[in-house]
């Protein structure tokens, strides 16, 4: 069943793909933050690739509407044209992801497309996936400091005090780019001897910082320990004084991620490093 927005909710958004959604999810999410922040209920309905499917997805969007103030905003990537018209007739604000730019596109290059299910991953499908599962399995095992070994492997390290948004940004990284991110904690003994972990000196040009607000990395840690002295607004604030003392004083690249979405953390990140260089 649906919920009800009327409470926490202002809008209801829907991706909705024949793949994983990732796409459709990626470009939607980059346009709703060009309007502020709305409290946004984020649904995804990957894998629509029958008529049945497609019956489903309707169903659950005009669901949805009914108990909305406002009509969903769905965000579609459906490359079959017939699955995509279904869905369409939702009581919804559709946003075909596809059709607006596969025309100007064949109008543009004088030829048509394939119209195959699945070609949003790349040319080289099977490699690209693979290079991502990789990643990700690496990304997942070096996460937090668990691993040193095969260090050497990681096209970045991301360093910076606990809950400034490392290990997010390292799946990211993994899953959109096939990039090997591992990351690493920055902890008040490291401050206190003033000098990085021994396990990254010796790879400190692959090593990326990120820093927070102390205010906000006190409201994160609060959430996860309320109260603590881990989450106190005097702790983060040295924390977060310490590590961009280090960072500058071990010439590392660093940004607040205070502000910023995980999506604008990576592709600076991948520009600085030149990691798809």
């Amino acid at each position: 069943m649906p919920e009800s927005a009327n409470a926490h909710y202002e809008r209801t958004v829907f991706y909705v793909s024949d793949g994983t959604g990732i796409t459709a999810e990626t470009f939607g999410h980059s346009l709703l933050t060009q309007f502020g922040d709305m409290k946004i209920r984020q649904v995804r309905l990957p894998f629509v690739n029958s008529m049945a499917k497609a019956d489903e997805a309707l169903r659950r969007i005009d669901a949805q509407a009914g108990v909305d103030r406002h009509r969903p905003i769905v965000f579609s990537t459906l490359v079959d044209t017939q699955i995509n018209d279904v869905v369409r007739r939702a009581n919804c604000r559709f946003l075909d992801l596809i059709g607006s730019f596969v025309q100007p596109l064949e109008d543009e290059l004088g030829i048509k497309s394939t119209h195959q299910i699945g070609r949003s991953h790349g040319p080289d499908g099977a490699g690209q996936y693979g290079r991502r599962i990789d990643a990700i399995n690496y990304s997942l095992a070096h996460d937090d400091g668990q691993a040193h070994a095969d260090l050497i492997s990681a096209d970045v390290i991301l360093v910076g005090v606990s809950r400034s948004g490392k290990t997010p940004t390292s799946l990211y990284l993994a899953m959109q780019h096939g990039i090997k991110a591992a990351n690493y904690p920055l902890i008040p003994e490291d401050f206190e001897r003033s000098t990085l972990p021994s396990a990254l000196r010796q790879h400190k040009p692959k090593l990326f910082g990120l820093t927070i607000a102390p205010e906000r990395l006190s409201e994160v840690r609060n959430e996860r320990r309320p109260g603590s002295r881990y989450a106190s607004i005097e702790n983060c604030r040295r924390e977060v004084s310490d590590a961009e003392a280090m960072m500058r004083r071990e010439s590392i690249r660093w940004l607040s991620s205070t502000n910023k979405s995980i999506e604008e953390i990576a592709t600076t990140i991948i520009h600085e490093l030149d990691l798809l260089g």
